[in-house]
């Protein structure tokens, strides 16, 4: 049997204008290659879990589908999409089942909307695929695929996570690979369409498998760049430091997202630092206090944290450590003049890089419900807008219009050539300055 593996390609913005000003999800590279450079590691992982006498092929889909295109001569696809690109994803499984083949899709997306993605598959896959996987390879081989597997509510502990086939991969046709280390996150965000969304709690992976997966990457990349696709890699300060101390003897670079409070932990932050840790992405999330309050659902902890922004920007970055600080525009409370703020607060503060999205309401998440229900909602189905960088709700304090225009001369500002510059200048002098003790 020949098993297809499909991985759509890079999310980037919808509107010609916005792809334009190359804006894209955030990385360590440059800005128009950093998605369409990271493999779906859950279908790696999945690929894992699969007998070794199954044929695979893993593929990346272009943003484009050409027509009548089918990439490979499979049996059976396994389908991966984001949401901005589910209906290319829908798209591609009516070609495989129109031709006689067998479709399975999962993830996010077909986790939050079953009954929309069942009409495009021959079985949809929901929540965390590990548990399920081998009963799904199983009944495909007899023929009797079950419409729906149900993972959501099976309790799935990371150290039964197989080793991702990273071998599947082309060396050539990326600039870094991914490793996970958790899953989930204690916060829970109204607008967070990650991992919780597909697996409520937080739950970590033995460092043990994590130091394996990095090697076996080593393997067939002798100096790799490794982006650990968490959501918060640091929420256990435990599981950190002891995944730090295992790192340090692996030379390997690395980059991951993480909360404001590594500042406050100088043993963390110097483990970081020495295990090879290059950067951090920070959601900030907003340059002022009142679009931070009832964010989460659980506690108000970002609100609580903005005080301290600045004063940890600087402290992570005085270990060598640069951080990427995130800012969501739009947020409820947020108006006109937010444009301006994130300007001066990336100015004043010393962020080495800075990214920039538009509150996104994405499917089954507690945002969207929400927005749903206030009349927010511009078009339903419009998944194609979940990139990030456009526009699928009715802000609170400013217009559709107001919010897009904002955004683009905001990216202009932010991400010009000369501007860019001076923040990486002055990320090195201040460096400078503290190697020399001054």
């Amino acid at each position: 049997m020949r098993l297809g593996l499909l991985a759509m390609s890079g999310v980037r913005a919808h509107n010609a204008e916005l792809t334009a000003l190359g804006l894209t999800l955030p990385g360590f590279v440059e800005r128009s290659k950093v998605v369409a450079s990271l493999p779906s590691l859950g279908l790696l992982t999945l690929a894992g879990a699969t007998p070794a006498d199954i044929e695979l092929e893993y593929v990346d889909v272009p943003n484009v589908l050409p027509a009548p295109w089918l990439p490979g001569e499979f049996d059976a696809v396994a389908i991966s999409s984001f949401s901005a690109q589910i209906k290319e994803a829908y798209e591609l499984a009516d070609r495989y089942r129109a031709a006689g083949r067998k479709v399975i899709l999962g993830g996010l997306h077909a986790t939050a909307l079953p009954q929309e993605a069942a009409a495009h598959a021959d079985a949809v896959v929901l929540g965390e695929g590990e548990p399920l996987w081998p009963r799904v390879v199983a009944d495909l081989r007899r023929g009797t695929l079950d419409a729906v597997y149900d993972a959501r509510r099976v309790a799935f502990d990371l150290a039964q996570s197989p080793m991702p086939r990273f071998e599947l991969l082309d060396p050539d046709k990326y600039n870094r690979l991914t490793v996970q280390t958790q899953r989930g996150c204690p916060f829970d965000c109204e607008f967070c369409g990650a991992s919780i969304r597909i697996a409520p709690g937080f739950k970590v992976k033995p460092v043990g498998m994590v130091i394996d997966e990095i090697r076996r990457i080593k393997t067939i990349w002798p100096q790799p760049f490794i982006e650990f696709a968490d959501d918060n890699t640091f929420a256990s300060k435990a599981h950190g430091r002891q995944l730090l101390r295992a790192l340090a003897g692996e030379h390997v670079r690395w980059f991951t997202e993480t909360d404001v409070s590594i500042a406050a932990d100088a043993e963390l932050l110097s483990l970081m630092c020495d295990s090879g840790c290059a950067q951090v992405l920070i959601g900030f999330e907003a340059p002022s206090r009142a679009p931070l309050e009832r964010l989460e659902q659980k506690s108000n902890w970002k609100a609580l944290q903005f005080d301290r922004y600045r004063e940890a920007i600087e402290t992570i970055q005085s270990f060598g450590i640069t951080v990427n600080g995130c800012f969501i525009l739009g947020l409820d409370g947020a108006g006109p003049e937010s444009f301006d703020e994130v300007l001066h607060f990336v100015r004043d503060s010393g962020l080495y890089e800075v990214q920039i999205t538009v509150q996104t309401a994405f499917p089954g998440t507690p945002l969207y419900e929400r927005l749903r229900r206030e009349g927010r909602i511009l078009r339903e189905g419009a998944w194609e807008l979940c990139t990030l960088f456009d526009v699928n709700f009715r802000p609170s304090h400013m217009s559709v219009a107001q919010l897009e225009q904002g955004l683009r001369n905001l990216a202009r500002e932010i991400y010009d050539a000369e501007t860019t510059r001076e923040r990486r200048r002055r990320f090195l002098r201040q460096r400078g300055r503290e190697m020399h003790g001054q």
